[in-house]
């Protein structure tokens, strides 16, 4: 099937995050974060690695924004880390880590690459952490302060900004089941958290419009599932509303239209009472945004009745409920290929929260890339991914879906969290002990999309 040429205007563009290619973690006023910490905990991250150095993009930023050139995007998602500008999450800006931010924008618009900043990618500085973290109301407060503190310094060169990246991350992988960074397994202090995010982007988007955000658009981004029961029985039907209820609808809904959803609280009272959600929060939470980020790597197929997971699992509330791999492909990381279930999830927002802008701000495959005896990456099935995940998107725009852009997942292969170097994303190879960047097949073709805006017959 032909696929016509994608809207102009579409967004071609990588994503990062500062703690997972910055390095220069001592460098400059930068103080801890919870990732620095949580990496040199031992047995946290797989290959025992951290992010000490990562990819030394504050060093060679400038050879990063030209390999984003010669990829050819026309924007460039990066998250900004707040323990780099604000070192304790308090008080004046650190001038140095400002200074580095504006640097790399600058570079980016001589090269005619639109910046996207993500005012917060999972890096919380220790020093909140020390008292309190997100599951503490105080940690809201602060994050708005540095947001629009940043907000004020950057946007006169940043016309897109996205508060939070994932919170289902940073509070159900942080402190629910403990796989990511502070590494606390405490499903209360989750739920805490997951409020106290949101309070947090809803607050910060009200203090940067009345800081003036004629020009800017903001927005939040969001890593969402297409839930799927593998059966019609009820059981099955029940698991779907509770797995999309806290996985989706539990950070869409205050969002989007003002209100956590009474079944999902219901779910989630045996572990948690609601009187850390204050009156007036869902007011505050749903300011209103521009876009909606969705991250979007795989689908969720469903079963209800199973006995409870050992290890703890990050879907709260979801005791009995567990995931039936369906078959499909699967990347390095395990997680099953369904190009189809993006255009489903795409369309399903489009109806559930119509009228708002969406950009898939990261999708991409983790691959075993090795270079050839002549010095070459081939990845042909990294292309396969995200050419079918394309005309994914293609599809829903036909469909009415209002989808503006596409970011892959990432730049160059780097930290990966709590699996360290083992896992490679990148379009580009990086030898992370050389910090050799080659670029893959995947970057040529990806290339020749975004110069063109359409995709290939086929």
């Amino acid at each position: 099937m032909t696929v016509p040429k994608l809207p102009d205007g579409f967004a071609w563009g990588v994503a990062t995050a500062s703690y997972q290619i910055e390095g220069a973690v001592a460098e400059d006023g930068r103080a801890p974060s919870i990732w620095d910490t949580f990496t040199h905990t031992p047995g946290r991250i797989a290959d025992g690695r951290n992010g000490d150095v990562a990819c030394d993009h504050y060093h060679r930023y400038a050879e990063d924004v030209a390999l984003m050139a010669d990829v050819g995007v026309t924007h460039y998602r990066f998250s900004l880390a707040w323990p780099r500008i604000q070192p304790t999450g308090v008080g004046p800006l650190n001038q140095a880590g400002i200074d580095f931010y504006a640097r790399l924008v600058e570079a980016l618009l001589a090269r005619g690459i639109q910046p996207w900043v993500t005012l917060y990618h999972w890096d919380l500085p220790q020093a909140l952490e020390d008292v309190g973290g997100w599951p503490s109301r105080d940690t809201a407060y602060r994050f708005a302060d540095y947001a629009v503190a940043t907000y004020e310094r950057l946007k006169d060169r940043v016309a897109s900004w996205t508060t939070l990246n994932e919170p289902w991350c940073s509070a159900f992988l942080g402190y629910g089941n403990g796989q990511h960074a502070p590494g606390v397994q405490d499903e209360r202090k989750a739920l805490h958290a997951a409020h106290h995010l949101l309070l947090g982007h809803g607050l910060a988007v009200s203090a940067m419009r009345a800081a003036g955000a004629a020009d800017q658009q903001i927005g939040i981004t969001l890593n969402l599932w297409p839930v799927t029961p593998v059966s019609d029985s009820p059981v099955d039907t029940d698991a779907v509303r509770r797995v999309d209820g806290i996985n989706n609808r539990f950070f869409l809904d205050p969002v989007l239209r003002g209100s956590y959803p009474a079944d999902v609280l219901d779910d989630v009272a045996k572990i948690t009472d609601t009187d850390h959600i204050q009156s007036g929060d869902e007011q505050a939470i749903a300011a209103p945004v521009d876009f909606l980020g969705v991250n979007y790597y795989n689908p969720n197929y469903v079963r209800g009745g199973a006995s409870r997971a050992a290890g703890g699992r990050a879907w709260i509330g979801c005791d009995d409920v567990e995931a039936v791999p369906q078959g499909f492909p699967v990347t390095d990381m395990g997680w099953e290929v369904e190009p189809d279930g993006l255009r489903r999830l795409l369309v399903r927002l489009h109806h559930d929260y119509p009228g708002l802008p969406i950009y898939v701000t990261e999708n991409g495959m983790a691959a075993r890339d090795t270079i050839d005896a002549d010095g070459r990456v081939d990845d042909p099935d990294r292309i396969a991914y995200i050419d079918a995940h394309l005309r994914a998107g293609a599809q829903a725009i036909a469909e009415g879906v209002d989808l503006r852009g596409y970011f892959v997942w990432t730049l160059t292969d780097n930290f990966e969290w709590s699996w360290g170097f083992s896992k490679r994303f990148g379009l580009v190879y990086l030898d992370n002990e050389t910090q050799e960047r080659i670029p893959k097949t995947s970057a040529v073709w990806f290339a020749s999309l975004a110069r063109t805006n359409e995709l290939p017959d086929g």
